[in-house]
């Protein structure tokens, strides 16, 4: 962690979490070939964030290398549901890492343009599937 994630106590500030699920969440996506300025350029679309619940269980403190973690758990037509968690790294080999936050983030498509909810294009959505995401149940 930097100085600037930090309060004046060296402990990171909570909203920062969010910030590193949204990064581990565009790095999800480029590792899927979904680079999310290219999504724009070729579809007139974009995920944005509509819902998110997260839970601290431990503060992470200047200094702490941390692993932040993205996978789907649930792909629907216009959204995805993805479990997060910001884990201490262990400084000794062998040592599990330690879970400082967790979350699930909710993302949905949009037009680019105008905000609108849309449907996910399908080329997109094959890709998301094929990462072993369950589907959302139908209703």
């Amino acid at each position: 962690m930097y100085w600037e994630d930090t309060d004046a106590g060296g402990i990171v500030f909570y909203a920062n979490f969010l910030k590193f699920f949204e990064r581990a969440r565009t790095e999800w996506l480029r590792e899927l070939g979904l680079g999310q300025q290219a999504l724009r350029e070729q579809t007139g679309g974009m995920f944005v964030v509509s819902d998110c619940a997260l839970r601290y269980r431990q503060s992470a403190r200047l200094d702490d290398l941390l692993l932040v973690t993205a996978s789907p758990v649930e792909i629907g037509k216009a959204s995805l549901t993805i479990a997060q968690s910001a884990l201490l790294k262990p400084q000794q080999a062998g040592e599990e890492p330690t879970l400082l936050c967790e979350g699930s983030i909710r993302i949905g498509w949009v037009d680019a343009a105008t905000l609108r909810p849309q449907r996910i294009p399908a080329a997109v959505l094959q890709v998301l599937q094929a990462s072993g995401a369950a589907p959302a149940p139908t209703t």
